[in-house]
């Protein structure tokens, strides 16, 4: 017994001090955690086309892996950047005229009254909107200097990821402490749940802002391409999604005197941007599998919380993983539990 206490002993300070270590480095190194996250889903994205160029096409490694790098910034992070560098356009304007944003906003307010006799906004919410306003977008600017090494770092890591492909999945499958079957299940879920979190949510998110871009260029909206843009990003947040552009939109042009404007912005927005999303989700459910709305509202504030804009992704990216490896605990340790009591 004092021999196997022992090698219990050893093996769990030898555990604790692996777990001290992991923690220590993970504490260090959060701030390349998002790129980590990012340079991962790119590899589970683009490992097939990597295995057919190296395995059928005999191309180099290292070439293969260059080319689809490429192809993954040009592809996705040259549109989201051009759309971020325009957004940020704006919240630099907003910052040096947030008095005049305030102002407009309080205008409207008494033109939406007058008409409606609804008071959206009392004057302590626009001043309390000005503080948040002032706090809030000095913080967007500074992420987009972040987001630039955080893509730095994902390419890094992924280039190395690509180009040892199999030599770190075949680590993978021996390490993991996991029955065969477990381990080849945690693969294939844990690639359908990257398909559906980076690939599902953000290209709903740009099928709405396609739809609500016809609108805006029907009904004459100024700046279409920017409310395009900003269409994109509010579709990824749960629960409101594009009406917190369309609805707000709705109301500004009803106040400044454009009634059937407005009221056409409102109803096509609520019955073809609405109704186009539960459509192309439905769609796109049977293709790349679907994210239930619990775990896309929970991810996001999560997400956000932890690594800002690009937590609208990972954030309920996560929570779908949290998941899985609960499932696969219970399968692993829990149900063998189980066959021995009934056994008993």
């Amino acid at each position: 017994m004092s021999a196997i206490d022992n090698e219990r002993l050893k093996q769990i300070c030898f555990l604790l001090i692996i777990v001290l270590l992991a923690t220590l480095l993970f504490i260090e190194m959060y701030a390349f955690f998002p790129g980590f996250l990012g340079a991962i889903t790119l590899y589970v994205i683009s490992r097939n086309y990597m295995f057919r160029l190296v395995e059928k096409r005999n191309w180099k490694k290292p070439l293969a892996a260059a080319m689809l790098m490429i192809l993954s910034f040009i592809i996705i992070l040259l549109p989201v950047g051009l759309m971020i560098n325009m957004l940020t356009d704006k919240v630099g304007y907003a910052i040096e005229h947030t008095s005049e944003l305030i102002g407009g906003l309080k205008t409207l307010n008494e033109r939406i009254h007058s008409a409606t006799k609804v008071d959206v906004l009392s004057q302590v919410k626009l001043e309390q909107l000005q503080g948040y306003l002032t706090a809030v977008l000095p913080r967007l600017l500074g992420a987009t200097f972040n987001t630039l090494t955080t893509i730095a770092i994902m390419y890094f890591i992924l280039y190395f990821m690509l180009v040892c492909g199999r030599e770190m999945e075949a680590y993978l499958y021996e390490y993991i402490p996991l029955k065969d079957e477990n381990v080849l299940r945690l693969g294939a879920e844990f690639r359908k749940l990257v398909i559906a979190n980076a690939v599902g949510i953000p290209l709903i998110a740009i099928i709405q802002g396609i739809v609500s871009l016809i609108g805006y260029f029907i009904f004459k909206v100024p700046q279409p391409v920017f409310w395009f843009a900003v269409t994109c990003c509010t579709s990824m947040l749960p629960v409101v999604g594009a009406a917190a552009v369309y609805v707000p939109m709705g109301l500004y042009l009803l106040g400044t005197g454009n009634t059937w404007q407005g009221i056409a912005v409102l109803v096509y927005g609520f019955a073809v941007v609405g109704t186009s999303d539960n459509i192309f989700r439905f769609m796109l459910a049977k293709k790349i599998g679907d994210v239930h709305p619990m775990i896309t509202v929970f991810g996001v504030l999560v997400g956000v919380n932890l690594f800002g804009f690009i937590g609208l992704i990972f954030g309920p990216l996560l929570i779908s993983m949290f998941i899985l490896l609960l499932e696969i605990y219970s399968n692993e340790f829990l149900v063998k539990k189980r066959e021995v009591r009934i056994e008993k």
